[in-house]
């Protein structure tokens, strides 16, 4: 969300659009984006740390400001995987989605941190290539879709057992008969396939846009003195916008993955 910079368009592009990147190995697939997995594991740990630290200090009277507030969020999420899962939530699927939202609502909120202010931060640092926004790409929100979708397979094998699963493969949902064995499968198939799809694109893809419309932005206020004003007006638009868009996609990331458990722990 920058206003005028001193910045040229070409690094903005550089600092937010580019990575840095390491490789662990030859050809492209064993490249490492340094910039997402940094930025990923502090966010973890400071959200995390922020609601263990709570937590840790937490008293049964009255609540204090940190308490409540942390307590309101848990409610929340409780009661929204209270009405999509029937089973014992709290052994683990309410604490993912606690975990899920949080660290992805976090990811997410880097968007609003001022563009110039980080690129010139990152400049201090000789990082010319980093980008702030963990969930702006996409290896990333796959990363997290897959092992949401591993976890699913595993309830379905643990619930199910391995011969209950290969059954509701096989015979679901068109019936038992051998000749609808193949649709079956092949319709199970792309159900699988879509699932971590659907579920990392949708995350990447609002989020990314966001990212770019404040990119542009930030590009047109550095233009002029009517780019100054109609990209800090619009900017500040946008950014109201884009909380709730922030918010909503990891209620939605959540909200899939409890979806995915709930159904990985129910029978056909």
């Amino acid at each position: 969300m920058a206003s005028g910079a001193e910045l040229t368009p070409t690094s903005y592009m550089a600092h937010h659009l580019t990575n840095l990147t390491g490789s662990v190995g030859e050809g492209a697939f064993w490249t490492v984006h340094i910039d997402t997995l940094v930025m990923s594991l502090l966010i973890g740990i400071v959200s995390f740390g922020f609601l263990w630290w709570v937590v840790r200090g937490a008293t049964s009277g009255v609540p204090g400001k940190r308490q409540a507030f942390v307590e309101l969020a848990i409610e929340f999420i409780d009661g929204q995987v209270k009405s999509t899962f029937h089973g014992d939530r709290h052994a683990f699927v309410a604490p993912a989605a606690l975990t899920v939202f949080v660290w992805v609502f976090m990811m997410n909120a880097v968007d609003f941190l001022p563009i110039d202010i980080m690129a010139a931060v990152y400049e201090l640092l000789g990082l010319h290539n980093w980008r702030s926004v963990p969930t702006a790409d996409v290896n990333t929100t796959f990363a997290l879709a897959l092992s949401v979708w591993l976890l699913m397979i595993f309830f379905n094998v643990k619930v199910k057992g391995l011969g209950g699963w290969i059954h509701e493969l096989v015979c679901t949902p068109f019936g038992k008969n051998p000749l609808l064995w193949p649709v079956n499968i092949l319709f199970n198939l792309v159900e699988y396939v879509s699932k971590p799809l659907s579920h990392s694109l949708r995350l990447y893809g609002n989020i990314y846009a966001g990212e770019i419309i404040f990119l542009l932005l930030g590009m047109w206020a550095a233009t002029g003195l009517a780019g100054t004003v109609f990209g800090t007006l619009l900017g500040a638009g946008w950014a109201i916008f884009h909380i709730l868009i922030v918010t909503l996609q990891a209620f939605i990331f959540m909200m899939l993955t409890v979806v995915y458990l709930s159904m990985a722990h129910e029978s056909h």
